[in-house]
């Protein structure tokens, strides 16, 4: 398949297929995700530490999803909100190794919006893709405010952000923006949005923090407070070391609370809130509460336990004729909130995509009590290939089978091999797979007719596209090396040996070149030399390691050349003719010839 002929199809599709909605007035739509933040860690679910009375005015003014589950780590979760669809299928299955591209070729919850008359603008974390078909502004998002990749200080992000006065993406350039981080997307979201309401726009605004997720670099007020609030806690399971980082992780989500609050008071002040749907979610379950608090379950982030994908999910809209505040039952999932905004906002489809979740706005308006009691739902995603310093097809980030959950009322069917039921074991204790032979089998024989639609797609790489007009040049960053972990900015500092390749499509026969890097260019060093430590506002980063350098290789194709690296080149330069079409491209930075040390973290390729 070429894959430039179907980057613009969803769009012309969508173009002829999506009408202005039948309603004359639409609501506005806000959808806030934080990110690491579990179901415990607000005090409305009772959390015995931090108070959180934002979220909780939002959660009592609210219809919640009481079982609402998500994926248990960040991409697949947003992949699964924006196209309503599960993670297998749309190919974000993962948090990095070349595996957090949304297929190109679906339309998302921003396109469905644009479409139908919205204005559209994501603020925050987006984290399905940094080069172009797969940025948010190729997806539907007119205005975009974000960062590269799954955390502020990633590798292909701004070279030491540290959260506070960083470099951000903005409508395509690279701009400082003063500020922390959080407090930044919610300011300029809060802008973008007073701007639209003055021209009697309808919008969608999609603010996904950062926070909490690591580093737990927090303001100085919240982070006082947080540790004000756990001075005198034992918290044994946290222990002495890791204290601070606790603080810091509680004062990100006192500044998440902080920022809801001056939302409450803007929809307020502005006359917005009555016809706004303002939704509050998480992407995944904790990072911390299973060590402290963890609202009855048992797991965290990553991990198929109920703690690891089970998140609160606050829906408002005064004037929607939603009925009371009120908890909803039933199993429900992150796919379903596209389907539901289509109907809940009158969006309207000629020709609508078959959603793996369902609508849910006869239940949010009273019309059925609960989510299909009878409803199973499928939760898998990739694991992290930890171990892998080179890519494998037996690679812990390829998806299969047996890595799924299948939920089916309070039954639990975990890796088809564990069965726990929520309600006699709350706390997944006890595996009664050989007490229910029957319920085991109905749930595996759903997840066998599930694999079977999703199998020959589930793993299908996708291809960053160069030479395209929409990004030319590109900066490809490491964190795309198919089934290779390298996303931190301390692993380009330590100098991981690790090396993989880009899956890559080239959009128009030419001359290209690529430029091979160990560190960005903002960082301006040699490419065997080290960096000395450098002290940021939340902390300092270490130094640095220098590596044996001496030589460069590239291979495009089946096509390779090689260069010499003195001591003071900070890049070395190649050149290929290439024809259109899709290609891979492999790096080594060598200490002997033939003798690898790491792939080149940073690569910059420009279509001559």
């Amino acid at each position: 398949m070429n894959n430039i002929i179907h980057l613009k199809l969803p769009l012309i599709l969508l173009a002829g297929m999506v009408h202005v909605a039948l309603y004359a007035k639409q609501p506005n739509v806000i959808i806030v995700m934080t990110d690491d933040q579990g179901y415990g860690e607000l005090s409305a679910h009772g959390n015995p530490i931090l108070e959180t009375p934002h979220l909780d005015r939002l959660h009592d003014e609210s219809a919640r999803l009481v079982d609402f589950h998500v994926a248990p780590m960040c991409t697949p979760t947003r992949g699964q909100l924006l196209t309503g669809l599960d993670a297998a299928r749309n190919a974000a299955i993962n948090v990095s190794a070349g595996r957090t591209l949304l297929r190109a070729e679906l339309p998302t919850m921003a396109d469905f919006f644009q479409a139908n008359g919205y204005r559209t603008g994501l603020f925050g974390k987006w984290h399905l893709g940094d080069n172009y078909p797969f940025r948010p502004q190729d997806r539907g998002f007119e205005e975009t405010l974000w960062f590269p990749s799954s955390h502020i200080n990633s590798v292909p992000d701004w070279w030491n952000n540290d959260y506070f006065d960083d470099t951000y993406w903005v409508n395509g350039e690279r701009k400082v923006l003063e500020g922390y981080c959080t407090d930044v997307y919610f300011e300029e979201a809060m802008k973008w949005m007073k701007r639209q309401s003055e021209a009697d726009a309808p919008f969608f605004a999609f603010i996904p923090t950062n926070a909490p997720h690591g580093p737990h670099w927090s303001p100085a007020k919240e982070l006082e407070q947080a540790r004000a609030v756990i001075e005198g806690e034992t918290l044994p399971m946290i222990g002495a070391n890791g204290r601070e980082s606790f603080a810091g992780y509680l004062g990100m989500i006192l500044n998440i609370d902080n920022n809801m609050g001056r939302l409450l008071e803007f929809l307020d002040d502005e006359g917005l809130a009555e016809n706004t749907i303002l939704i509050f979610q998480t992407d995944n379950g904790s990072t911390f509460g299973s060590r402290y608090y963890n609202a009855g379950m048992r797991g965290r982030k990553t991990e198929l336990w109920e703690g690891g994908h089970r998140v609160p999910f606050f829906l408002r809209w005064p004037d929607g004729n939603l009925g009371p505040p009120r908890p909803i039952s039933g199993v429900t999932q992150v796919q379903d909130v596209l389907p539901t905004l289509i109907d809940l906002c009158g969006l309207v489809l000629d020709h609508a995509p078959k959603f793996d979740g369902i609508s849910l706005a006869p239940v949010f308006r009273g019309q059925v009590e609960a989510a299909p009691a009878d409803r199973m739902v499928v939760i898998n995603y990739s694991r992290m290939p930890f171990g892998f310093e080179f890519a494998g097809p037996d690679a812990p980030s390829v998806m299969y089978r047996e890595g799924a959950g299948v939920l089916w009322g309070s039954w639990r069917l975990l890796e088809d091999r564990e069965l726990y039921n929520l309600d006699s074991d709350p706390m997944q204790q006890t595996n009664v797979i050989g007490s229910y032979p029957k319920i085991a089998a109905q749930m595996s024989a759903h997840l066998d007719r599930w694999w079977s639609e999703v199998e020959s797609i589930a793993n299908e790489p996708q291809r960053v596209v160069i030479g395209h007009d929409a990004e030319n040049p590109s900066m490809l960053t490491a964190c795309e090396w198919l089934d290779v972990f390298v996303d931190q900015q301390g692993q380009v500092r330590r100098g991981v040996e690790k090396n993989g390749w880009w899956e890559l499509e080239i959009a128009e026969s030419g001359t290209y070149e690529f430029e091979l890097r160990r560190w960005p260019r903002e960082a301006d060093a040699p490419i065997a030399a080290g960096l000395p430590e450098i002290q940021l506002t939340a902390g300092s980063r270490g130094p640095g390691v220098a590596l044996p350098i001496r030589s460069a290789r590239i291979q495009v194709g089946r096509e390779s050349q090689s260069q010499p690296v003195s001591a003071s080149d900070k890049s070395v330069t190649f050149r290929f003719d290439l024809e259109a079409g899709p290609t891979r491209l492999y790096t080594w930075f060598e200490k002997s010839p033939r003798v690898g040390v790491a792939g080149a973290y940073y690569v910059y390729a420009r279509r001559l």
